[in-house]
């Protein structure tokens, strides 16, 4: 398989873990972007991007990167914060009145970004094309009552967090939340990073498809077992209400949308380079980075039955947790994407990397791809 860009040679070894990549028939197509200090020491690419293993990946080969979108929207709702368009700990309700129903009147944004508003799921059975109906989703959202007293626990919100906090975006930028998020975040740093994606770049876009005959690690199958027997578990609604959340990946519809939880489209380089903004103060004054990555929720996940830290928007590591280490530093932040692609900041090392993969692996957290790369890399500085 033949690797393409450029490494720095004291990063060969990296080099080397990301050609063994290929080692697994299965792997389709993969990028890897690292930043030290600013600079960038590896990028690189390879595979094939189309669902029939015909296309290659290219430089400018782009694909859907799930909830590594989450700490973009994160951030950009810090901005408001700091511009005075929005407070953490106001009531959501100040902004949104219809959030007040159903006991929800003292929730605050630093509660939905931090996964403690109790909103991860709908109740509801809503019908599949619901997930393209911006209005019918934050209605629902906002009649919800919450799973669990606000702010007593926390419950990882897979994919209601973009309809939760991206309303809050719209309400306080006056404009789409994909479009706020490009303006205040990828167009400053020159990303090529997108929410809601324009028709003439779907021919960038890689095919996503899942891996077979892994069945993950513990956490993934316990997980499997409760969507698969409890039909209207939290857990199960979290990840099937509307029922087309995990069927819609490769369609025009879901590209299109603004769905700043999970339909961020984007590369290696542009989560690459989004961390190395937040290290070198681009995005964000030191106050909001240290709320962003100050530890708000640690402990069992009442949506993903596995133990979770929380920042705003972002994972914290948990060194001594196999799957929700990134497998650097105890500092790391960052957001794993569903199936394997991860963009994270390691301050220690001043750090920035970026994984994206087009071949699903069944991992909860931390996919191991990205874990070894990231050991390899530390041997390497």
């Amino acid at each position: 398989m033949q690797i393409q860009g450029h490494y720095e040679l004291q990063f060969e070894a990296v080099r080397e873990a990301f050609a063994a990549l290929f080692d697994d028939p299965q792997e389709r197509g993969v990028a890897l972007c690292i930043q030290v200090g600013g600079q960038t020491v590896v990028d690189l690419w390879s595979g094939t991007a189309d669902k029939d293993g015909a296309e290659a990946w290219h430089s400018d080969t782009i694909a859907n990167l799930f909830s590594c979108t989450k700490t973009f929207t994160a951030v950009t709702a810090l901005q408001l914060v700091a511009e005075g368009k929005l407070q953490l700990d106001a009531p959501v309700a100040r902004y949104w009145p219809e959030f007040a129903a159903a006991g929800k009147e003292s929730v605050t944004l630093r509660q939905l970004l931090c996964h403690q508003a109790g909103l991860p799921a709908l109740r509801e059975l809503l019908a599949p094309e619901a997930l393209y109906e911006w209005q019918t989703m934050v209605d629902a959202l906002a009649a919800e009552a919450p799973w669990w007293t606000p702010g007593t626990g926390h419950g990882y919100a897979a994919i209601t967090y973009g309809w939760l906090v991206g309303e809050l975006l719209r309400r306080a930028d006056g404009r789409g939340p994909g479009e706020s998020i490009v303006a205040r975040v990828a167009k400053p740093l020159g990303l090529d990073f997108h929410v809601g994606l324009a028709d003439e770049e779907f021919h960038r876009v890689a095919h996503i498809a899942r891996g077979k005959g892994n069945p993950g690690d513990a956490a993934a199958q316990r997980l499997l077992q409760v969507t698969m027997r409890e039909p209207t578990a939290m857990t199960t609604r979290a990840f099937t209400n509307p029922p087309s959340v995990l069927t819609s990946t490769n369609k025009p519809q879901w590209r299109r949308m603004q769905q700043p939880a999970a339909n961020g489209h984007g590369n290696a380089r542009s989560l690459a380079g989004f961390y190395a903004g937040l290290l070198d103060g681009s995005l964000l004054e030191s106050d909001m980075l240290q709320e962003l990555t100050r530890e708000h929720s640690l402990g069992e996940d009442k949506t993903l039955l596995t133990r979770t830290r929380f920042g705003l928007g972002c994972m914290l590591d948990q060194p001594d947790v196999p799957n929700a280490t990134y497998g650097l530093g105890p500092r790391a932040f960052g957001h794993p994407g569903a199936g394997g692609s991860i963009g994270f900041a390691d301050p220690e090392h001043d750090v920035a990397f970026g994984f994206v993969t087009n071949t699903l692996g069944p991992y909860v957290l931390m996919d191991p791809r990205a874990q070894k790369l990231a050991r390899v890399l530390a041997t390497c500085l």
